[in-house]
């Protein structure tokens, strides 16, 4: 038997999560947001207060200890609100790497970050990515040196989200560093992963950032100068952080997808309301078939990937519960989320605005701040569209076919 259904629970989950986007963040809101390049405080606690910060966290730890169903549920809400992705890039971030870092992390790193992330007064990041090393995680050339019951970590990390918001908050960001030399033909073994705590000595936030989309969080670089870390904030086993973080880069794929999900379903819903009203040669430019075929098309897309999302998040929720599918059978489908749903989320963007016309040009109509969000998602945050593909070739033809190798 089949049931496609969500539970009693979730369905009240989601009706609470809209009505409270629906007062909280409104289009207005959303658009002062992204002129004033900020979240106001009162949406990090509202975040907090609906326990949606750091979800999937356990209880035991702070969080709400939901499972990734229910988690996609309130990315495609906060999608569906605001849909220049900026709220949505807060919840995610701290949603996949709270919930890594929780899963390894040292009592001490809980006491002093997971349990204030959850709350709104703290912020939880991931700083992987480098200048020569993005969607290659492996090429990450920032050093974690043994020096007793410390580490010396050194490097520069880029295009890391929430690094004003760890700054105003206080927490940190997952990041990852090499620590010992990779034996030949494996450059992913000899990283650790730590929590690197925003005013640990050493750290250095370099310039925000002036991206083209979800303006109201921000994006910036870290340098580690000598930082000297208790081995207390080490993540995992020494050695194991490629592993990790490649757990903490499926989780946030995938609540991407759910994200995308909304924004488009938002995009489309105001794209209907417009052509019903707006009229040419007498008539709504609704009954013209140019348009009715391309929304027909749209909604048909938007169904089926949905279905992909949220078998997705049920094989991600069996993974973790019972073990059903393992971390690659599920990381497949995840990659497909990634490569499908940005791509299809900016077309219906790009085609609602073609609809509106002139208006669609305008900032006066708030799909262009959705239109340039998704980019960022299509561009390849949390990893690049060609590293999706060779993921599902890879576990299609078998890892004799790797490219790279």
């Amino acid at each position: 038997m089949v049931d496609f259904a969500f539970t009693e629970e979730q369905e009240l989950f989601r009706k609470a999560v809209r009505e409270w986007c629906s007062k909280e963040l409104t289009l207005e809101k959303v658009r002062e947001m992204d002129i004033k390049a900020e979240i106001p405080r009162e949406i990090i606690k509202g975040l907090a207060d609906l326990g949606l910060l750091l979800m999937t966290v356990p209880e035991e730890h702070g969080g709400a200890g939901a499972d990734w169903t229910t988690a996609c549920i309130a990315a495609e809400e906060l999608g569906y609100a605001d849909i220049s992705i900026a709220v949505p890039v807060l919840f995610l971030v701290e949603t996949a790497w709270g919930f890594v870092t929780d899963k390894y992390c040292t009592e001490k790193v809980r006491e002093e970050v997971i349990r204030k992330a959850a709350r709104g007064e703290a912020f939880i990041g991931i700083a992987s990515t480098e200048a020569g090393g993005g969607s290659d995680v492996a090429a990450i050339r920032s050093t974690g040196t043994k020096d007793g019951d410390y580490w010396i970590l050194n490097g520069e990390k880029t295009y890391i989200s929430g690094t004003e918001e760890a700054k105003k908050l206080g927490g940190g960001h997952f990041t990852l560093v090499r620590t010992s030399p990779p034996p030949p033909g494996a450059a992913h073994r000899g990283m650790t992963a730590f929590f690197l705590p925003i005013y640990a000595p050493g750290v250095e936030v370099g310039k925000r950032f002036e991206e083209m989309g979800r303006m109201a969080i921000s994006t910036g670089s870290i340098v580690m100068d000598n930082v000297r870390l208790p081995d207390a904030y080490r993540i995992g086993e020494e050695g194991r952080g490629f592993y990790l973080t490649m757990e903490g880069f499926d989780n946030a794929r995938l609540l991407i997808g759910a994200t995308c999900l909304g924004a488009a379903q938002r995009a489309l819903e105001l794209g209907m309301q417009y052509i019903k009203e707006r009229k040419a040669f007498g008539n709504p430019i609704g009954k013209y078939e140019g348009i009715q075929f391309d929304l027909a098309d749209l909604w048909a897309e938007l169904e089926a990937l949905r279905s992909l999302v949220y078998r997705t998040a049920w094989m991600n929720d069996q993974k973790y519960k019972h073990g059903r599918f393992t971390p690659l059978e599920v990381t497949k489908y995840i990659s497909a989320v990634k490569l499908k749903v940005p791509p299809f989320a900016f077309k219906v963007f790009e085609h609602v605005m073609l609809w509106m016309g002139a208006w669609g040009y305008t900032k006066d109509c708030p799909l262009e701040m959705g239109l340039r969000g998704i980019m960022s998602y299509y561009i390849g945050a949390e990893g690049a569209m060609n590293i999706q593909r060779i993921i599902i070739a890879r576990e299609l033809l078998g890892r004799d076919y790797i490219p790279y190798k």
